[in-house]
Formats: C-alpha cells, structure tokens, sequence
C-alpha cells in the first residue's frame, strides 16, 4: 500500500507545472528570483582582539567595527579616569569592541529594512536604532562607558527598476562595481587621517548617518569593508583589486594575500557580493 500511494506521489509531482503570480510556470524552468549572492570573511589583526562583525541575507548586507573605552577605575597613581569611546583603549573594555559590534547588527536584522519601506530615509531609521541598541548598552553597564561601533548596511530593493540602498557611519566603505565598468566609491570615510572615526553608533551627540542609493543592473557587484581594509590597503589599491574582475571568491581570496602581506593590526573585513536575478 505504500509503495502504491508513493508511486502516485511521484507521479502527480511530475506533472505539476508552478503556478505564478502571472500564470504557469514551465517545469524545469528556474523562477526568477533577485538577490545578492555574496562572500565575506574577517582577517583576524595581529592585535587579536576581535572587534569585527558581518551579516549576510538574501537582500541585506551589514557590516560593523566595535570598539570600547577602558572602564573607569583607580590607576596607579590614585586617580580616575576612562579611555575614550572612539578608539580601542587599555584593560578590560579593550575586549569588547565585539559586542558594540553584535549589538549594532542585532539591531539591523530585528529591523528587517529589507522588509520594511524603500525610501533612502528608511535605512537611517534603521540606523538609529542600532545607534540606540549600543548607546542603551553603554548606559547600563558601567564597566563599559565608550561601546561605540561603525555600521555600513546595504539592501537590495529588487522592484521593476533595482537599486540598492545604503547607510554608512564610521570608517569603513562601499563600493559600487558596475558591470564593466570601474569601482565607484558610494560613500566617503568618518576618519580624520588614522584616528577614530569622527561618526559612530554609540555616542552621545546625535547620529548623522551618510544614506543614499543607486540602480544596479544584473552582474553588478557591491564590496563592503571595514576600516581595517581602508587603513591596511588604502582605497587606490582596494579599487585597482576590485577593478580586476574576477569572481567574488577569488576576488576574496586576492584581498586576503594583500592583507596577509600586511599583517594589519585590527580586523579587517570584507564582504562581496554580485546582484544575480535567476
């Protein structure tokens, strides 16, 4: 008997055809389905201390480089004091640059912008929510006054004409690879030459985030970094590597041997990714 009623299973599963918002699917066809399809990875820095974080969806891409000021406490000399929440300071809040970094992309993939509306204002609403994640963090733990991370989100809004949209704070950057055509930069970097960046998610003055979008067409390619590829690579040698064409992972790969060359002392990470519609 189950072998029976098994055998009509199969047989009904191959004539079904798939029916579509616009009618029957031909089988075998594959359903068109635009998305980013993306690599990325982390290059551990020589520091070790992890700070780095990514996040990759089908229509969502987030990157996030935490960093945590020293807790405030007795130094040898008597005094108080605490490091600065811009940077990666002494003792045990130096650990945690991680965190703010987790916090910040919690936010982003509990917001679901990706879901949400398609305006560019959108993604800085987003934004601020991350922003209110690490500051609310740093308020209630005292042992962690300078949580502050960067944040550098794109998603994907496939629609009859796809753009991508994209939100950026700190020291890290996005990159827009048209199909054949060279790497434009589409955001601008926080940083004052190596110091910490002048915008962050986490402090107390008000976030300002950099948004905006642009149309991508089948092929096109997105590269997100942290600051550790900026300040290891600089962005003239990044966008001649990016400019190479070659596929996302070996493009990876590539990006990985310059920066073993280096041995840059923080994280660094990259994210590529190629908007493909079947």
């Amino acid at each position: 008997m189950t072998i029976f009623v098994i055998s009509i299973l199969i047989g009904c599963l191959s004539v079904m055809t798939v029916q579509g918002r616009r009618g029957k699917w031909p089988p075998g066809m594959p359903v068109t389905r635009p998305r980013l399809v993306a690599v990325g990875g982390t290059y551990e820095g020589s520091q070790a201390r992890q700070s780095d974080g990514y996040v990759i969806q089908e229509r969502l891409i987030a990157t996030a480089d935490g960093t945590a000021g020293q807790a405030t406490g007795r130094g040898t000399g008597g005094g108080a004091g605490s490091g600065a929440g811009g940077g990666i300071g002494g003792g045990a809040g130096s650990e945690l640059g991680h965190v703010a970094a987790a916090l910040a992309l919690a936010a982003v993939v509990a917001a679901r912008p990706q879901h949400g509306g398609t305006r560019e204002q959108d993604l800085d609403e987003c934004a601020q929510a991350a922003h209110r994640a690490v500051r609310n963090a740093a308020l209630r733990d005292p042992a962690t006054p300078g949580l502050s991370s960067t944040l550098d989100l794109i998603v994907l809004d496939p629609g009859e004409s796809p753009r991508l949209r994209f939100a950026h704070v700190g020291g890290g950057g996005i990159w827009h690879c048209p199909r054949g055509g060279r790497p434009v930069p589409l955001t601008t970097s926080h940083c004052f030459d190596d110091g910490p960046p002048l915008r962050a998610l986490g402090r107390a003055t008000a976030l300002n985030p950099e948004i905006g979008s642009v149309a991508v067409g089948p092929g096109d390619r997105v590269v997100v970094v942290t600051d550790g590829v900026l300040r290891a690579l600089g962005a003239q040698r990044l966008t001649e590597l990016l400019a190479e064409g070659v596929s996302p992972a070996a493009c990876l790969d590539r990006l990985y041997d310059e920066l073993a060359a280096v041995e840059p002392k923080e994280d660094a990470t990259v994210v590529i990714a190629d908007f493909v519609t079947v």
